[in-house]
């Protein structure tokens, strides 16, 4: 369990703690000669189950309060210190109601400094505190009197410890199946062993394989090989990642473990809920500050705006509005953000609302974590709230669809479910979002595919993981998706296939980019694959070479045609970039010119054939060759192909270069941007 000390300046709290552990938190020579906290102090209490209690005491000074809330986003316990002589002060106050905002709901007071009142000032103290306490978590919390000037084995102190030993026993075990996430508080550079950074452990597990040597002698600093991540499997074994990549964040630097400490004590597993101290390889001092994170490389990802749900004090003397600036606490960062307003203009003192924070730099952070805020001269902490979505878009950001789906990210985080969350999302959600959003890795047990890695299981729902994913689930590729969603984009390809057929009766098909553009235009890449080959699989669709059309699109020939297609073929191929036109093709054969023309747009249906303009057809191993010109042309620098240079490219003249480029345009292979024509990314052309 980790205590944290909270209250006003020359309250007592490192004295109290000094009494409790016979730690002095007070290190460095400024502190000791002013007599206040100004850092972060950490102690550490054995207790007598074996467990290890972890204290963080935290400076009261108003001007400190920014240091006291990187140590109040780890603790698991609050001990508010308030001195008997003083009573209620204004850090006392704004202390109770950081302990609040952060998530803080089991706690004890201690009434300090007795030894200097009378038995009358400290029962009227204990009345303001109770008051305090009021409709706060704390309201239930037990007044401990306590002289910690007797030393630790005063009768006080001895009460107090007994209870800390008590509530830690009766502490809930954190889960410790999530990402790995450490928030530096600390980093120094210890001699003989380099980087060390320390901090409370926000979530999951970290184990440090010690080498042979250091198993067999157990030092608490000499390098290991390995470092691994996981929790406990369903099977009972343990879960774990061999060589788990952990990074700093947000800078994305690659880190290695040499060895741990949790709890003060050398170890090879750190959890968690714990205090923790990691002996870093390969990187300097210099590149890790307060507020970063060593986290799972999974966990977390940059960003530059992060949805949340914000609650300002009743007595905030601010109305946030519009790119207001707060000072941002989580973890163990503190940064500079402005706010945007989503669900409405404005929020008032005493209101709550949701707004978007957007930072000048990237910052790391998941969903549901807690952070307080202060006002612009960080002299005030006016609120706080939680964390919602920490990859937040910078447009239609309070849109209803967005909105509805912060709802669905807070029910989540209240009861663990995914169902509202893949209820808002259409075009499902990335297993790699998913897994941040729930800050938990997916069982590859649970993700069955019924076919290809690619295909989608119409019959696999996905099993239950941690975060409980509704059993209407299917994965498609790197894809979770509702059923009823996946449907409604079925249903949307093959309505814009009847769409696409009636409009253009002659052509063979869509190409998969297209498709995309009619049907899906913000299809992730691996769902549209999947999706396509799910309704080939199905009979849904079929394909002709690179088109895709619904079945009964395809023409048939009659035993005449394909004698008159064999004859005609030829002659388009032999025709190279300028072959015969259907009037000529016709004379050449003594044919009516319609049933040339309908014997060709048969065969454009079965691809063997492209329709350039009317009555003008290329055979298809042309068409090729002209893609692959194409293909050649756009790798020059201005990665486009102007008419001029196709023109030269094929040897046609201007006007006939002119129409094979609009020709590719109009099925989708280019885009015309002014008088260039750009190849689509998602184009393809394999007939």
């Amino acid at each position: 369990m980790i205590i944290g000390t909270a209250g006003h300046i020359d309250h007592g709290k490192s004295t109290l703690v000094r009494a409790l552990t016979g730690v002095d938190t007070d290190r460095l020579k400024e502190e000791k000669a002013r007599g206040i906290s100004i850092e972060l102090g950490y102690a550490y209490l054995p207790a007598p189950d074996g467990q290890v209690l972890g204290f963080i005491d935290v400076p009261g000074h108003e001007k400190l309060v920014h240091t006291m809330v990187a140590g109040a986003s780890g603790m698991d316990f609050g001990l508010l210190v308030i001195a008997a002589d003083d009573g209620v002060m204004p850090q006392t106050r704004e202390h109770l109601a950081i302990l609040e905002l952060v998530g803080v709901t089991r706690g004890a007071v201690a009434l300090t400094k007795v030894d200097r009142v009378d038995v009358a000032r400290v029962a009227e103290v204990e009345l303001q505190v109770r008051s305090l306490l009021a409709g706060t978590m704390l309201a239930q919390a037990p007044v401990f009197p306590v002289n910690a000037q007797a030393g630790p084995d005063g009768d006080d102190v001895v009460r107090l410890r007994n209870h800390l030993f008590a509530c830690a026993s009766a502490l809930p075990a954190r889960r410790e199946d999530g990402f790995f996430r450490l928030a530096v508080d600390r980093v120094f550079t210890l001699a003989g062993h380099g980087t060390v950074v320390t901090g409370t452990v926000f979530s999951g597990r970290l184990e440090v394989a010690p080498t042979s040597k250091a198993a067999k002698h157990d030092p608490p600093d000499l390098p290991c090989d390995e470092t691994r991540q996981g929790g406990p499997r369903q099977d009972g074994q343990q879960h774990d990642r061999d060589a788990v990549a952990l990074v700093l964040a947000p800078a994305g630097t690659p880190v290695r473990v040499r060895s741990l400490h949790a709890q003060n004590r050398a170890a090879t597993v750190g959890v968690a809920g714990q205090r923790c101290a990691l002996n870093l390889a390969g990187i300097d001092t210099r590149a890790i500050e307060r507020g970063d994170w060593i986290a799972d490389d999974r966990a977390m990802a940059p960003t530059t705006r992060i949805d949340v749900d914000l609650r300002l004090l009743a007595d905030a003397d601010t109305t946030v509005k519009a790119w207001t600036p707060l000072h941002i606490h989580w973890g163990a960062a503190r940064r500079l953000a402005h706010v945007v307003p989503l669900s409405a203009d404005s929020i008032a003192p005493g209101t709550s609302g949701r707004v978007q924070l957007v930072f000048d730099k990237p910052v790391c952070a998941s969903a549901g974590d807690r952070f307080i805020a202060r006002n612009a001269q960080a002299t005030r902490s006016i609120g706080g709230g939680v964390m919602l979505d920490p990859q937040a878009p910078d447009r239609k950001r309070r849109s209803a669809a967005r909105l509805a789906w912060l709802d669905a990210i807070e029910a989540m985080l209240s009861d663990g479910r995914l169902d509202p969350v893949l209820a808002q999302a259409p075009l499902g959600v990335r297993t790699v979002d998913l897994q941040r959003l729930t800050g938990r890795p997916f069982d590859a047990a649970s993700l069955i595919d019924r076919a290809t890695p690619t295909a989608l299981s119409n019959d696999a729902a996905v099993a239950a993981m941690s975060s409980r994913l509704p059993t209407e689930a299917l994965r498609i590729g790197d894809i979770v998706i509702l059923r009823r969603h996946r449907d409604a984009l079925r249903d949307a390809a093959l309505g814009a296939l009847r769409k696409f057929h009636d409009d253009l009766p002659d052509e063979p098909g869509a190409d998969i980019g297209r498709l995309r553009r009619m049907a899906w235009p913000a299809l992730d890449d691996g769902l549209l694959h999947a999706l396509v080959d799910d309704l080939l699989r199905d009979g849904e669709i079929q394909r002709n070479g690179p088109w895709l059309h619904l079945p009964g699109h395809s023409a048939a020939l009659s035993e005449e045609d394909e004698a008159l297609a064999q004859r005609l073929l030829p002659d388009l191929l032999a025709g190279a970039y300028d072959p015969p036109w259907v009037r000529d093709l016709a004379r050449r054969h003594n044919q009516p010119e319609d049933r040339v023309r309908a014997l060709l747009r048969k065969l454009m249906r079965r691809g063997e054939v492209s329709q350039i303009v009317k009555d003008l057809f290329y055979h298809r191993e042309r068409v090729r060759e002209l893609l692959r010109l194409m293909a050649a042309i756009a790798q020059a620098p201005s990665r486009g192909i102007e008419a001029a240079a196709f023109r030269d490219a094929t040897g046609l003249g201007r006007k006939r270069a002119i129409q094979i480029l609009e020709f590719f345009d109009r099925v989708g292979y280019t885009r015309r941007v002014r008088d260039t024509h750009i190849p689509r990314a998602d184009a393809q052309w394999e007939m």
